[in-house]
């Protein structure tokens, strides 16, 4: 019986449990259980209906967590009859969450990644790399005596405690890949080098101007991957020969602060590409990389992998207002890390189960699915424990795709209140290297 239940490889999941089977496989459990050393036997209140009803609760319809968790609830009963059923109170569920270490989550996010890679394999590349932008977000929390002790101000004066969110995404597919938590003020180019070890080989790393920075460069370097970084004007560059800026299209430059050259460390050889906008000049787009050949990292393809950088907003959209976690609604700080860390492996497993079932029709970098018609399917399948009856799971996926259409209208259409207008950051600084500098350059060429 059990055998039959199992999904098979290379056989299509029909219903929603098979599709989360899909990544969240055996192997997967028995790494979170792994994490942690178990202190007693069959608790009620094990890691398995624990994960399967906090993805639940993230994708479940209600005002209160007391209502998603009975959907949550009769949808795990619904799907595992045999085994012992979970507790029947939304307390006893917090305090076994409570309880669950956060190594185990982060060891089942880590088993989750895997099987994404294993199942995309070769569609994760897009002309010669694997495009992974990078940005942040703050979410919300309630105004909670111990959440406003331990995770502070983030914004204004009386403002809520906030937590922060540094996410990896796939831009070419839409997928989000990884991701670090912190308070509200935490240092996002620090979590982009913690998420370091979590990228696969082959990564080109896409950021913002936010993210430049002498240290995270020589991280990425030191990890072997490649990266293409925004600059603005608080970025200094050199160059061999003098050029004016305004005839610059690419070329070599040399990546050296001044607080780097008084320690004697070494300039960092990088190539210097502008974007050039269809407007004004002040609204060239210049991108820094390591990938030293034209040939491999073409003008137009640097463009283009900017350009998809602006999925990271959409994902941080598809979370707080699909998802509706704009505000997380956990009061402990145990319970809110455990919350996030939940909600964004459930926007992981949903982008990922239905992008993997309708990318085939469509071509890598076009939107392929739309998160909210794949969410208000998953709460159908949801509630199917009330007798229901509804087409197959799969079946009602392929009406999940999202527009195709050019984006030809401005995404910002109009201007909010209190909101500061937005400038595009200025040309980065342009030096000619001295024959002192030139000397030590060659001094290190040659230690090299």
């Amino acid at each position: 019986m059990k055998a039959a239940r199992k999904l098979r490889q290379g056989q299509h999941p029909q219903s929603l449990i098979e599709c989360i089977r899909q990544f969240v496989t055996p192997e997967v459990w028995k790494q979170a259980r792994q994490a942690v050393p178990r202190k007693r036997c069959a608790p009620r209140w094990d890691l398995q209906p624990l994960v399967i009803l906090l993805l639940a609760m993230t994708w479940a319809s209600g005002d209160s967590q007391a209502e998603q968790f009975e959907v949550a609830r009769g949808f795990y009963v619904m799907c595992y009859e045999g085994r012992k059923r979970p507790g029947r109170t939304l307390a006893g569920f917090q305090k076994a969450l409570a309880r669950l270490s956060m190594r185990q989550l982060r060891a089942l996010s880590e088993g989750v990644r895997n099987q994404i890679r294993v199942r995309y394999g070769n569609r994760l590349q897009i002309d010669g790399f694997i495009p992974l932008g990078c940005d942040g977000s703050r979410i919300e929390c309630p105004r909670a005596v111990e959440l406003e002790s331990h995770l502070g101000q983030a914004g204004k004066d009386d403002s809520a405690p906030t937590l922060w969110v540094t996410a990896f995404m796939h831009l070419g597919l839409g997928l989000l890949w990884s991701w670090r938590l912190g308070k509200g003020t935490a240092d996002e180019r620090r979590h982009l080098r913690e998420l370091l070890p979590t990228l696969p080989r082959g990564t080109l790393i896409v950021t913002d101007a936010a993210y430049m920075g002498y240290e995270l460069v020589q991280a990425i370097l030191q990890q072997m991957q490649s990266f293409l970084l925004r600059l603005s004007s608080k970025t200094s560059l050199y160059t061999c020969d003098q050029i004016p800026l305004d005839q610059w299209e690419e070329g070599r430059v040399y990546y050296w602060p001044l607080h780097v050259q008084k320690k004697g460390g070494a300039p960092i050889a990088c190539r210097l590409i502008r974007v050039k906008a269809k407007g004004s000049a002040k609204n060239d787009v210049w991108l820094l990389t390591n990938v030293l050949d034209p040939t491999r990292l073409s003008i137009a393809t640097a463009a283009k992998f900017y350009r998809w950088r602006w999925r990271n907003e959409g994902l941080f959209r598809t979370y707080k207002r699909t998802m509706k976690k704009l505000k997380l609604s956990s009061r402990t700080v145990r319970l809110v890390h455990r919350e996030a860390e939940g909600s964004l492996l459930a926007v992981q497993i949903l982008l990922a189960h239905a992008d993997l079932a309708l990318r085939p029709k469509a071509s890598q970098g076009e939107a392929a699915i739309s998160p909210r018609n794949v969410l208000i399917e998953i709460r159908r399948e949801l509630y199917r424990h009330k007798g229901l009856l509804i087409a197959s799971y799969r079946h009602r996926l392929e009406c999940c795709r999202a527009e195709s259409r050019r984006q030809t209208s401005p995404k910002a259409t109009r201007a909010w209140p209190r909101r500061k207008p937005h400038q595009p950051p200025a040309p980065p600084l342009l030096h000619t290297l001295t024959d002192e500098q030139k000397v030590l350059l060659q001094q290190h060429i040659n230690a090299v």
